[in-house]
């Protein structure tokens, strides 16, 4: 996917440019600008993530609702990977142990193997990860059409492939969304480096959230 790159590139200079504003993450994708009625400053609308409903391990419904007034964390995988997912998970379980007691942080990592990865499966692939009593960290079940399309919605690249390991192709990509659905930043998380820009990073999208809360 040859716009993750350039997405990532153009995250990390808007976050390395300081000045007397308080420091803001970019809003990443597309965006529109709207012309106002009465003649003033026009207003650019940016897009948000799609609309979802997903059935995490313990057979709850989560639609985008389920995040209100948190920001979270998505990655694409698959329980019988035998390439990334070990390392992109244990990444993400490492950001998970720094902020598992933050309330405003939650976890979505989507199967893209529906029809192996069932409840009981996910269940125990969370048991397997160390978190299966972790409230905020779901792992979540739809359809392939569903899944796909939400992995390229978050710019991430997952597909069916018989020449890859396990039958699915897919990146390493950590999206983080705030809490007004924006996609506030990509990470690779095969890449230290990448990891610690999302740690770093995490913070400044905290302190926005608790500005904007009345």
């Amino acid at each position: 996917m040859r716009l993750l790159p350039l997405l990532l590139l153009a995250a990390s200079l808007l976050t390395a440019c300081a000045d007397d504003k308080p420091q803001r993450l970019p809003i990443l994708g597309e965006r529109e600008v709207v012309p106002r009625p009465d003649g003033g400053p026009a207003d650019t609308i940016f897009a948000t993530a799609p609309a979802f409903r997903l059935t995490n391990q313990h057979g709850q419904i989560l639609t985008n609702k389920s995040f209100a007034g948190q920001a979270y964390i998505t990655d694409f995988f698959f329980a019988t990977c035998p390439g990334i997912c070990p390392k992109m998970q244990g990444e993400l379980l490492k950001v998970y142990q720094k902020y598992k007691q933050e309330p405003r942080l939650a976890f979505l990592s989507h199967t893209i193997d529906p029809d192996h990865d069932s409840l009981a499966v996910l269940r125990e692939y969370s048991r397997r990860l160390g978190v299966a009593d972790a409230q905020q960290w779901h792992f979540a079940t739809t359809s392939k059409d569903t899944v796909f399309a939400l992995a390229k919605a978050y710019f991430t690249a997952a597909m069916p492939d018989q020449e890859a390991p396990g039958g699915f192709a897919h990146n390493g990509t950590f999206a983080l969304v705030d809490d007004q659905g924006h996609i506030r930043g990509l990470y690779d998380s095969l890449n230290k480096t990448e990891v610690e820009r999302l740690l770093k990073e995490l913070p400044i999208l905290l302190a926005e959230m608790k500005e904007r809360k009345p």
